[in-house]
């Protein structure tokens, strides 16, 4: 380890995860992510039940689609289904919205509470309106961030198709080879942006943002592997019934996991970078307060008369010569 520094500071970073709770932290941010799915797939269902209602057409071609592809007798009941979401868009949609802030706020602050336990922070303990509206805040920053990396994702791979397009180059290997190697540069400088907002101003105590940077460029390499992990995933769960069913909601779970398991350890792994290891003072020893009792003797009752006597004679010496003047 000590020829190693990269082995020694990831077994560093090891132990602080373990130490500081990592995959308790984890499995709660686990839970929140899953349970804020549910709020927004009932927006997702009130906006196309909005959509739907003012689209006539589109609702009747729907419906034929339905029809046709379900079995005798269930394309019906899916359709009575449909009718009844668009009917009541408006309560769907509010309760969506409700849910969603209240999952959204729980699954921030206990992102928030982790990321300060890993860089070793105290939690500090805020008034209850103040925390919700900081977690807001931070909540609606890391959205935004989410916001600009998906765009700059998503900017890149169609300007690069229609720039191929506009020079005659769109069916050229190299220029897609290219192309697919710009998109997932860019993606990767998408993700280092967001995660650079996360380990940097996500813990209660803000950290500089020159400490998190190459914490966060490992956690965009790292979460771009586990994304095309999860890619593979799913398409091969796909193949059989079953696995249609069950693959992505068991893939969603484990992928909620995997992700805040290695957000936390790249976490630790920066807080226990070298520039970022505050030293240890250990306090002085207690002091220990010994009274002390010093017991002195007296004259014993001998030289006290000796003393007296010699007192005596002293006086009375003093007195003749004193006369004799």
């Amino acid at each position: 380890m000590r020829k190693r520094p990269g082995v020694d500071h990831l077994v560093r970073a090891a132990g602080a995860y373990q130490d500081r709770y990592g995959d308790h932290y984890a499995a709660a941010i686990t839970y929140f992510s899953v349970l804020s799915l549910v709020p927004l797939l009932m927006i997702a269902f009130a906006i196309a039940g909005f959509v739907l209602a003012d689209n006539p057409d589109m609702l009747r071609d729907l419906s034929t689609s339905i029809t046709e592809a379900a079995p005798s007798g269930l394309g019906e009941v899916l359709n009575d289904v449909i009718t009844q979401a668009i009917d009541s868009r408006g309560a769907v949609g509010l309760i969506g919205l409700v849910t969603a802030v209240y999952s959204g706020l729980g699954w921030m602050s206990n992102l928030r509470d982790a990321l300060t336990a890993q860089w070793g922070l105290p939690k500090r303990q805020n008034p209850f309106l103040r925390g919700l509206a900081v977690d807001g805040l931070s909540l609606l920053g890391l959205g935004a961030a989410l916001v600009v990396s998906f765009g700059l994702t998503a900017a890149g791979g169609g300007l690069g198709t229609w720039l191929l397009g506009l020079v005659g180059l769109a069916d050229d290997g190299w220029a897609l080879f290219l192309l697919r190697l710009a998109s997932i540069v860019l993606a990767l400088a998408a993700n280092w942006l967001v995660f650079l907002w996360v380990l940097s101003r996500l813990p209660r105590e803000p950290v500089t943002a020159r400490s998190a940077m190459r914490g966060a460029l490992f956690a965009a390499v790292g979460f771009e592997i586990l994304k095309q992990v999860g890619t593979i995933y799913l398409s091969s769960v796909g193949d059989s019934p079953t696995g249609a069913v069950f693959g992505p909601v068991l893939g969603l779970l484990v992928f909620a996991n995997l992700v805040s398991r290695f957000l936390l350890f790249v976490t630790a792994w920066t807080a226990t970078a070298t520039e970022n290891i505050r030293p240890v003072i250990d306090p002085p020893p207690p002091a220990v307060i010994k009274p002390t009792v010093v017991v002195r003797r007296g004259p014993s009752p001998g030289e006290t008369a000796g003393l007296l006597g010699a007192g005596a004679v002293a006086g009375l010496a003093a007195r003749w010569a004193i006369r004799r003047r």
